[in-house]
């Protein structure tokens, strides 16, 4: 079911459009090496192949996984002497780039330099990070997108239909559908194999020869051997799941909040979505009573960028297992929304004179800057001065609470507001 040419791909518009790098190099007959980036399945592999049948080009795929530098140079040898004897070029396809070492991707820019070679490198891993410079300047970096549920229920209806697939051999029950769909995650190979695996399990539990195989949603369920996940990423369940998971962690239980976790993502949830959520709730739901909570969220969140899934579950898991484990304060967010408020019934004021710009000619004639008080030339740092316009200039928006680390913070807060305000003793 592999799509023989830019036309058949699955997704991937912005790649297929017309005057698209990838377009111009395959139908304009160009020798340019590509650097392949996305999460699995989204046609890394199938690039390869089209760039190659579509060019007429020899087509040699090396492993990152299981080759080294020997291989790599005997592959780049082969097609160096292939094009000296006026034979056809070589598309090199090298899968898992990113494990390469940098002594095995120094191996490659000979062929690549001298054209030698088309090399064409797929990595599921930020490039910028797992591939050399001078590699990098030679290829043209095209950046694959994950499919859309939409793109996998395309794939399920051509492999259906298709004479290379099941040639409508088989019945596939709409609930079923969407399950394969929800399992594949976005992956298109994932959804043929278990669409594979649902059609032989079909087949197998067929009572009469008259009757066409029917992929059920059982038969689904035990050919792929997961059990349905009751969840629907557009529906109530998306919303109704995803507050189970933001209140369960707001709830400092840890287990039940890996549970609506594992839910999202067995149902094949956008994990940026996810990380999202954590980022939002590091702020809201802990704030200053766990300070790490916030740059914990942002790293799972850079890791889902970085490294992608079924890996970059664990990192989510870690996170959410530390923020359902931190103490919880809303101060943060409460703070901010009485300010909020203020801003928004006109409480806004003019800025106090000596907080106002000096800078400029003129400014000290207007009396900007003439009675500021720079903190660092008084005792703790910290000067009895006025920072809030008058409207609001008693204004007590940050409440902190005594829990966790936020407890210190308290103590300091009010030591500094009575500094700062000029108030001795709760006067």
């Amino acid at each position: 079911m592999r799509p023989r040419d830019l036309d058949d791909l699955v997704g991937q518009s912005h790649l297929r459009a017309d005057g698209s790098p990838l377009r111009r190099l395959v139908e304009g007959d160009h020798s340019m090496s590509l650097v392949l980036w996305g999460p699995p399945g989204t046609g890394k592999t199938t690039i390869a192949g089209i760039v190659s049948r579509q060019t007429e080009r020899r087509f040699v795929e090396v492993s990152a996984v299981s080759a080294g530098v020997k291989e790599v140079r005997a592959a780049i040898d082969a097609a160096r002497a292939q094009l000296a004897a006026g034979g056809a070029e070589t598309v090199l396809f090298v899968d898992e780039v990113h494990r390469f070492t940098k002594a095995q991707q120094d191996a490659l820019l000979p062929g690549v330099e001298n054209r030698w070679v088309t090399l064409v490198a797929a990595t599921t891993e930020n490039p910028f990070f797992s591939v050399i410079s001078p590699l990098l300047s030679r290829s043209l970096l095209l950046k694959l997108e994950s499919l859309t549920d939409a793109d996998i229920d395309g794939v399920v209806t051509r492999a259906l239909e298709d004479e290379r697939g099941l040639a409508g051999a088989v019945d596939l029950d709409q609930v079923a559908r969407e399950h394969l769909v929800r399992l594949a995650g976005g992956d298109a190979r994932r959804a043929l194999t278990y669409l594979e695996a649902s059609a032989a399990a079909a087949e197998a539990v067929r009572t009469s020869t008259d009757d066409r195989p029917r992929i059920t949603l059982e038969v689904a369920e035990t050919a792929v051997d997961q059990a349905a996940v009751r969840y629907d990423r557009q529906g109530d369940q998306h919303y109704d799941v995803t507050s189970a998971f933001i209140k369960s962690i707001r709830g400092s239980d840890v287990d039940a909040s890996l549970h609506w976790l594992a839910r999202m993502v067995e149902a094949g949830e956008d994990p940026r979505f996810i990380a999202r959520r954590l980022v939002i709730l590091a702020s809201e739901d802990i704030g200053m009573a766990d300070p790490t909570a916030l740059p914990t969220a942002v790293a799972a969140a850079q890791a889902v960028q970085l490294i992608g899934m079924p890996e970059a579950r664990l990192n989510l898991a870690q996170a959410v297992v530390a923020l359902a484990s931190a103490p919880k304060s809303n101060a943060v967010y409460m703070a901010f929304e009485a300010a909020a408020a203020d801003v928004r019934a006109g409480k806004v004021g003019s800025v106090p004179a000596h907080l106002r710009d000096a800078h400029y000619g003129g400014a000290k004639k207007l009396g900007h800057g003439e009675t500021y008080v720079y903190p660092h030339d008084v005792k703790h740092g910290v000067a009895q001065q006025q920072y809030l316009p008058e409207p609001v200039r008693d204004a007590a928006y940050y409440r902190p609470t005594s829990h966790g680390a936020e407890a210190g913070v308290k103590d300091r807060w009010e030591r500094i507001r009575s500094i700062v305000r000029g108030v001795r003793n709760g006067r």
